[in-house]
């Protein structure tokens, strides 16, 4: 069991403070970053992803950002592939792999050392799914998903579209569920020795405080013409899911205020971090630090540090 590679993981909920809290561990215990983020993999998108910048980043290397066209649709197992190459290249470095992201599927995927069956697939069932959402709506196919999957059906909202399509897809393909499927593939043991951070907040509200002031900058920072170039581009469907161009899509077209559309944008981020905590507070594996109710950045990097020295042994 000692001998299994050491990954350190960030996780957490939009706005919480993951980013610059996975670099300054990487500073501290001479790790490499490794995004665990669903958007972030996409090329363009800088502002509405959030991806660390150059002085963000601060010299630590980033693996699995900014690689993927925006027309290419790209699978959880296709991250994992590249997550454990990058894991077993960052530790052949004699580095410490550091996961952070707050897409928590990747999350667990990765480090679960989740096994992925040969699920079928068929471009024209799918295709005819995709109709039936377009046409019926989200909510509509959600309820039937959870028909016949309520345990998938219970972790998306209506308007994951890709998700709801494909579990529906599979279940009417194979006769088995999306979540049997995943509980197969949880029956090996773990790949790594893992110690996963969470960054929380006792006072939710301050988490929201945090989110409003993000996009606020997003904004400054030409979020809008960001948004206005891909969209004019048509660069493909991934662009307008993301959330930080889907709610802006309204104002450019002239539908509604800009006002209206970037509180929409906010409301959307913070029902949007709900979510993500409480797909993360289902892990148990997961050790929280809570930002709020530390003195201040250096005491949640250290509180951090102390945490993963002592679980992996460094």
């Amino acid at each position: 069991m000692n001998d299994r590679l050491k990954v350190a993981a960030v996780v957490g909920a939009t706005a919480s403070g993951k980013t610059s809290l996975s670099v300054e561990l990487a500073k501290r215990l001479d790790g490499e970053v490794i995004s665990a983020d669903s958007m972030q993999i996409y090329k363009g998108l800088s502002i509405a992803t959030a991806k660390p910048t150059e002085e963000e980043m601060s010299g630590i290397r980033h693996h699995l950002i900014d690689f993927v066209p925006l027309d290419e649709e790209f699978s959880v197992a296709q991250y994992c592939q590249l997550g454990h190459r990058a894991i077993e290249d960052i530790s052949s470095r004699h580095k410490l792999p550091i996961v952070c992201g707050g897409t928590g599927l990747y999350v667990d995927s990765l480090l679960s050392n989740i096994i992925f069956a040969d699920i079928p697939q068929d471009a024209a069932l799918r295709e005819r799914l995709n109709s039936e959402f377009e046409e019926g709506g989200g909510q509509a196919l959600l309820e039937r998903l959870r028909g016949i999957d309520p345990e998938t059906a219970d972790r998306l909202s209506p308007a994951d579209k890709k998700r709801i399509v494909r579990g529906l897809e599979v279940f009417e393909l194979s006769g088995v569920t999306l979540s049997e499927f995943n509980r197969r593939s949880r029956s090996c043991p773990d790949r790594y020795r893992s110690c996963i951070v969470g960054i929380g907040y006792r006072d939710r509200q301050k988490l929201y405080d945090r989110i409003n002031l993000r996009v606020d900058l997003m904004l400054r920072d030409g979020l809008l013409d960001e948004v206005r170039h891909f969209y004019s581009e048509s660069a493909g469907k991934t662009v307008i899911q993301a959330i930080g161009c889907k709610e802006l899509l309204p104002y450019l077209r002239g539908e509604e205020s800009l006002e209206q559309s970037v509180e929409k944008l906010k409301m959307e981020t913070r029902r949007f971090a709900k979510r993500q905590l409480t797909w993360f507070r289902r892990n148990d594996k997961i050790i929280w630090i809570y930002a709020d109710e530390c003195d201040s950045f250096e005491a949640l990097a250290a509180c951090a540090e102390n945490e993963i020295r002592s679980r992996l042994d460094l």
